[in-house]
């Protein structure tokens, strides 16, 4: 029997205008996995991730998940699916109106039918997860530092259990210590939820600490997708000044 990946773009070509993003672009996320993309910054790394995502339509290409294209699937099925994707954007995207404990609620909400008692049970455990204790869910997102904001926003993501999870930047803004505490929450979560991740990133220190593989996005394509230290001696410019580079991990 064969087996799909959980998320795989065949043949993507993106343009804004006259100007292309992508030109014939593969990639694919393996299921279990932690799957980091790199590129230069205005490589089209989070356009990527936003046309995985369905929020943005491609020229040419489609994406499949398990085997199954989001263009030929119902309307129904594309509510399943998008039940079973969790997306933490970058800064967290909490609505910055309403208290955590709402944010939580709102996918919650729109995709059950599950009692208020329930819901608020869930969105309770769910802070518990990322390492919030339950007195941030009567806070706003302005009364939350930087590294609590992305916990929270995590937890939004992860409110209705899916298995596939997109990270945009998630350490970005964080300082060592707190971006290493959010390494060691994803990976621990990828663990005890059976997640599959994509990580779009520039910290060297979390694709060392989290991936299992890493894409790098290089003139509109995926030039490769493999572990990072054979990444790292990939045959590209870009890539040796990134991986060697004066932050270097591999020196």
């Amino acid at each position: 029997m064969k087996r799909y990946h959980p998320v795989d773009a065949k043949g993507i070509t993106t343009k804004f205008g006259r100007k292309f993003v992508h030109k014939d672009l593969n990639f694919h996320a393996e299921e279990g996995k932690i799957t980091g993309i790199v590129g230069g910054s205005g490589s089209g790394k989070s356009v990527l991730m936003n046309t995985m995502l369905g929020l943005i339509e491609p020229q040419c290409g489609e994406i499949f998940f398990n085997g199954l294209s989001r263009k030929k699937l119902k309307r129904n099925d594309i509510r399943e699916l998008n039940n079973s994707i969790g997306v933490l954007f970058q800064g967290g995207a909490l609505f910055s109106s309403l208290t955590i404990l709402d944010n939580i609620l709102v996918p919650l909400r729109e995709y059950t039918n599950l009692s208020e008692q329930l819901l608020r049970g869930i969105a309770s455990m769910k802070i518990q997860m990322v390492g919030l204790t339950s007195e941030a869910l009567d806070l706003y997102p302005s009364e939350l530092s930087g590294g609590m904001r992305k916990r929270a926003g995590l937890a939004r993501a992860l409110a209705l259990d899916p298995k596939l999870l997109f990270l945009d930047e998630p350490t970005a803004g964080l300082d060592p210590i707190a971006a290493h505490a959010f390494d060691e929450l994803i990976l621990s979560l990828k663990t005890s939820m059976d997640l599959t991740v994509v990580m779009v990133t520039h910290d060297l220190d979390s694709l060392l600490n989290t991936c299992d593989k890493v894409a790098v996005l290089i003139n509109k394509q995926i030039a490769i997708i493999d572990s990072l230290h054979k990444v790292a001696k990939y045959d590209n410019p870009w890539v040796k000044e990134y991986f060697n580079g004066p932050r270097s991990r591999f020196n």
